[in-house]
């Protein structure tokens, strides 16, 4: 199978088929693990091992205790595996993505779907049925990370999809935070506003097209199953949930229905959380859940949660392309844009080729004040590979000076999981502008190609010479 016609099975939304084809594509890129892992942090210590090794393979865990269900994490950890989703090389994922998720395609309700295997409602629901694994030392309890939570509006019957870290709290309920407070915050005051309880369904598994339209920044009022339908190329196949209605992939894995009560509240945290530390910051929300929906041979798709490139990935890639397209479209100077993931959410590189001084520090305060997660933005010239923190850190070593290419914003809104933000969620943010500017004078020190390309050859011809 070559790589176009892998990006052709986009629109296969089966994640099990997914799977099998990645595997037969690109073997060395899935790591399966045959032997028994402890529930207990071991998933999450596999990966963090590879990362340490700088390998970020899709890992496949046959087998975990306690687990009645094989699992599957590190998806979104590889660039380079996101862009063969869409028939891409990794250096044409912003456009790639944007282009698709600009051509939203609306979702289909088909008769069935194996989500509809197996429906357990009413009292017969405990959730010690649901797997869920414990993913930090400090977490709280075992988490469900690949939490998508899907609510309709009750009028229009637009769909919001966001993800919210969720711990079992009861035999029926989970406790969930909607730290973002974002759209489904704000669908859940309006319920409040109506005294009616706000009707979920919540999807734990599905083609990683859905999970990354569930991720995509969108204004209010947008249905992602569309942005779902553009990034598969094909209508979103949606059933409808038993008792509420409410239309969730035929090809999930789990499906939770259910409703959250506004004025119910459990304590949930700490969890383990993007910015590497563990967090209890949470609108302690619960979920009750009426209804467990699954596939009779279901997976867990788990998320790596912490500051690991799974998680970060999966929830930076849409902003990124988003920033990418904005800038691009109000600045052509801008060459590249990029999140490191040293920065977790935090930091953004941005390359351009500047034309008059202060072009970059205009470009830097558009990011500061479009993306309410930065707090730092590093410009550099386009001769500087912006995904290597290296280079960035030589530019800023070598171009910076801190009396006159740094600039500082005061008391603007952060995100509510940053340990060091204000208790009312504030924070400064910094331009650091690395550019060389007009006045600049120095010479860059380089080996030209041919001999690069001779000192590769040689050390290629060495290396096939060892015993």
């Amino acid at each position: 199978m070559t790589l176009g016609s892998f990006a052709e099975m986009r629109n296969v939304q089966d994640f099990h088929a997914f799977v099998n084809a990645y595997r037969d594509c690109f073997p060395d890129d899935v790591l399966t693990v045959g032997q028994t892992l402890s529930a207990d942090q071991d998933v999450t210590a596999l990966v963090v091992e590879l990362a340490a090794q700088n390998r970020h393979p899709m890992v496949v865990c046959e087998r975990v205790d306690g687990l009645d269900v094989p699992l599957a994490t590190n998806v979104f950890a590889s660039r380079e595996r996101i862009a063969r989703l869409f028939g891409v090389e990794p250096g044409q994922l912003h456009a790639a993505y944007q282009q698709r998720a600009n051509a939203p395609v609306a979702p289909c309700y088909v008769a069935s779907g194996p989500i509809l295997d197996e429906v357990i409602e009413g009292d017969a629901v405990d959730l010690a049925q649901l797997p869920m694994i414990r993913h930090f030392q400090s977490d709280r309890a075992p988490y469900v990370t690949n939490a998508v939570i899907i609510a309709e509006d009750p009028v229009t019957g637009v769909a919001n999809l966001s993800y919210h870290r969720s711990m079992r709290h009861a035999r029926n309920a989970l406790a969930t935070s909607l730290h973002s407070r974002g759209h489904l915050w704000r669908m859940l005051q309006a319920a409040r506003a109506r005294g009616d309880e706000l009707r979920v369904a919540m999807v734990i598994g599905a083609h990683p097209l859905f999970m990354l339209a569930a991720s995509a920044r969108v204004p209010f009022g947008t249905d992602e199953r569309t942005i779902a339908g553009g990034l598969l190329g094909a209508p979103l196949e949606l059933v409808r949930t038993p008792r509420y209605g409410i239309g969730v992939p035929a090809y999930a894995e789990f499906v939770l229905e259910g409703a959250i009560d506004p004025s119910a509240y459990a304590e949930e945290g700490p969890f383990g959380e993007f910015t590497g530390y563990s967090s209890d910051r949470s609108t302690n929300n619960v979920l009750r859940v009426d209804t467990l929906m699954r596939r009779r041979d279901a997976w867990l798709v788990d998320v790596v949660g912490g500051p690991y490139a799974e998680h970060l990935t999966l929830a930076r890639l849409p902003r990124e392309a988003e920033m990418s397209e904005k800038l691009k479209a109000r600045f052509p100077s801008v060459t590249a844009l990029h999140y490191p993931n040293s920065g977790t959410h935090f930091h953004c590189y941005v390359a351009l080729d500047q034309t008059r001084d202060g072009e970059a520090r205009q470009i830097m305060l558009a990011l500061l004040g479009w993306d309410p997660y930065l707090k730092t933005v590093i410009a550099v010239d386009q001769d500087i590979d912006i995904t290597d923190d290296a280079q960035v850190l030589w530019a800023m070593a070598t171009h910076f000076q801190p009396h006159q290419d740094l600039f500082v914003v005061d008391g603007l809104p952060g995100s509510p999981l940053d340990p060091s933000s204000s208790v009312d969620g504030t924070t400064s943010r910094l331009g650091i502008d690395a550019t060389r500017g007009s006045r600049f004078e120095g010479k860059r020190a380089v080996v030209e190609t041919a001999a690069l390309e001779r000192a590769r050859t040689l050390l290629q011809r060495l290396a096939g010479a060892r015993p």
